[in-house]
């Protein structure tokens, strides 16, 4: 990897950083010797303590302390709980309130802006996001809404969201959601685990200049959601949407506005419910809390990716991603919110540049699959679009490749911080990211973030630089999750995260640590599947598949493809059968239409035989490792070893 950088930041940008203002905070008070953002960070991670408790001073956190403990280990209760990083509680006296934190501002500026891929905008200021979200929060008042109910949405990526998940949130109610374009399985698999009282569901969504028409489908999943008690429907495309026990958004907002009362919590009370993949089982309900959340997304949104009060900040994402849950915390800062629901390239690839050129955006937040698509598709938005105002780039969702690197410099923009972000709904927000005053390496994520203790580790726990290994922290921190729900004793908690290495949490990423402090992610390191940067567990496609007579069993990997990951299933057909391209059309419907399209396998490919461990696990990692020209180095641990030799040399593997 080249030493040499592709941009640097300016004397002025440097100076104007929010993180240059901390450093001199922690310079003054703590560390004189502090020069670079790497003796920052290892402050950070030696000092934990001091370092969160800047964290929330810095950034004006509205709450309680209660005392001046940061950090405690609660009592071993499990043979799991021994462990340390589970034991940590942050903040264990302190009471505060996510909502008030993130309805801060109460002026007449914008807070949130809207487009639909007709360009249609709808905007809403701090002052009347305050308002609305007063008017709900009362409505879910006046029907029960208390402290730890839960309350799930199923909503493009709309104000309402928003609305609702603060009024949820004020009240101490935690919010899980799903995008529209989940399935109806795939909706159930989550919230029936949770249990959910209110739901609020829209009648359907616009893609690709189509209305999709979801009325059907949530008559579906209410059928089978019998916890519901209360629906709040959002008549996004206008069609009519009467259900029982329903009532319109707009009913709800005639509720009383006067007085918003937030609600004091715990620091660790739960505040949102995000699903993992579902790669072994329905997917995990991993809760996070409301005080590490806040401090994650502000230390991460105000000193790694520098948004200011001025800014307009935009992340292209949906409700059901973790990216929106992070983005909405952008409101505390005071930053604009922009928001857009559709599809990035309808109808010529253009309209996020428009919507970047019109509104003035700041902050683009994208993925390195959107940007692959640009370049192919031969725009040069420098050339179409005037993106002054643009000085941020961030990218997530996979690894961004070097050539990436160089269309955004040449096609978008020469000056702007090219921030390639990474970490994951497990931590509901990031373990390496960018900074405003460091320089961007081709290939590279610029830095880790700021009080995680980021390490690469070898097979035996060894500390490696500029060699590739498996991600881990080996300290705790605030934004863990502070449990899985329904999870007695941590167990599935433990086996997700801390069962490799003794008391460090391993997060399945494959990376080397450059010679830059950065970071290079060559993806990830078990079974989950990741097209698009979207991660699919493989449970999730199988029990799709099962419902076909034809299929006795099947097999899905991630093979890279064109700076991607496409799906590959492997199917071993039951006698009488064939895989035809019929029964390859049905499969794809029956995964398209109960999970999302980007399930869809890009091959559907049929073998004789599946490889099994002698436990009678089907060996997914090892065929993985077959279709990339890896050595499969344990098949004597396998019960069948000869059906590996059913995956070399496949010639449908190299086909488009």
């Amino acid at each position: 990897m080249s030493k040499k950088p592709i941009w640097t930041p300016s004397k002025k940008r440097i100076a104007q950083a929010n993180i240059t203002q901390f450093s001199k905070r922690i310079q003054e008070v703590y560390l004189p010797t502090l020069e670079t953002y790497e003796d920052l960070y290892q402050w950070s991670i030696n000092s934990p303590e001091l370092f969160w408790n800047e964290i929330w001073d810095f950034f004006e956190i509205i709450g309680d302390k209660g005392s001046d403990r940061v950090l405690i280990y609660e009592d071993a209760t499990t043979n799991e709980m021994s462990n340390e990083m589970l034991r940590a509680s942050w903040f264990p006296d302190a009471t505060l309130n996510f909502a008030q934190n993130i309805l801060k501002h109460r002026d007449d500026r914008e807070a949130l802006v809207f487009w639909n891929e007709k360009k249609e905008r709808t905007s809403v200021s701090f002052k009347d996001l305050y308002l609305k979200v007063s008017s709900c929060s009362n409505y879910l008042r006046s029907i029960g809404v208390k402290p730890g109910d839960r309350v799930a949405a199923f909503l493009p990526n709309i104000p309402e969201a928003i609305i609702t998940m603060l009024a949820a949130t004020s009240i101490g109610a935690v919010w899980s959601s799903c995008s529209p374009d989940f399935g109806v399985e795939g909706v159930l698999e989550r919230f029936k685990q949770i249990e959910p009282r209110v739901i609020i569901v829209c009648d359907g969504y616009l893609y690709k200049g189509k209305e999709i028409d979801c009325r059907q489908k949530i008559s579906d999943i209410l059928d089978k959601l019998h916890t519901i008690e209360k629906i709040i429907t959002v008549p996004f495309l206008g069609l009519d949407h009467k259900l029982e026990t329903s009532i319109e958004f707009a009913e709800v907002l005639k509720s009383d506005s006067t007085r918003l009362e937030f609600e004091q919590l715990p620091f660790d009370h739960p505040l949102y419910i995000m699903f993992s993949s579902g790669t072994t089982g329905v997917p995990k309900c991993i809760v996070h809390g409301v005080g590490g959340t806040l401090l994650e997304h502000l230390k991460e949104l105000g000193l790694h990716l520098d948004f200011k009060k001025e800014d307009r900040v935009f992340q292209y994402t949906t409700c059901g991603w973790m990216m929106w849950n992070l983005y909405v915390s952008s409101l505390s800062i005071g930053s604009t919110f922009l928001l857009y629901d559709g599809s990035p390239f309808f109808p010529d690839g253009n309209i996020l540049f428009d919507l970047a050129q019109s509104e003035k955006m700041n902050v683009f937040g994208t993925s390195a699959k959107f940007i692959s698509a640009l370049e192919n598709a031969g725009l040069c938005p420098m050339k179409t679009h005037d993106l002054s105002s643009l000085q941020t780039i961030t990218s997530t969702g996979s690894p961004l490749m070097p050539e990436n690197y160089d269309y955004v410099y040449s096609q978008i923009k020469e000056d702007l911080c090219l921030s390639s972000i990474s970490g994951g709904t497990d931590i509901i927000g990031c373990f390496a990211l960018g900074n405003p005053t460091l320089p961007v390496y081709q290939g590279e994520l610029q830095c880790r973030s700021l009080g995680l203790k980021v390490e690469v580790y070898d097979e035996l726990g060894g500390d490696l630089l500029e060699e590739k290994g498996e991600l881990v922290c080996t300290k705790p921190f605030p934004n863990m999750p502070i449990y899985f729900w329904n999870d007695e004793d941590n167990k599935r908690y433990y086996n997700s995260y801390f069962d490799i290495y003794p008391n460090v949490w391993c997060h399945g990423d494959w990376v080397e640590l450059t010679v830059n402090n950065g970071l290079i992610i060559y993806g990830r390191s078990d079974a989950t599947l990741n097209p698009s940067g979207v991660r699919i567990g493989t449970a999730e496609i199988y029990r799709q598949v099962e419902k076909f007579e034809e299929i006795a069993e099947s097999l899905a990997v991630g093979q890279s493809w064109k700076d991607d990951q496409r799906i590959v299933l492997f199917t071993v057909l039951n006698e009488g059968y064939q895989l035809t391209n019929e029964l390859k059309e049905r499969l794809g419907k029956e995964i398209k239409t109960n999970c999302t399209v980007r399930h869809v396998p890009s091959k559907i490919i049929s073998v004789a035989a599946l490889p099994r461990t002698i436990s009678g696990k089907i060996a997914e990692l090892s065929v993985k490792k077959i279709i990339h020209g890896q050595e499969v180095k344990n098949s004597s641990a396998m019960a069948n070893p000869e059906a590996l030799d059913l995956f070399y040399n496949l010639e449908e593997l190299t086909k488009d």
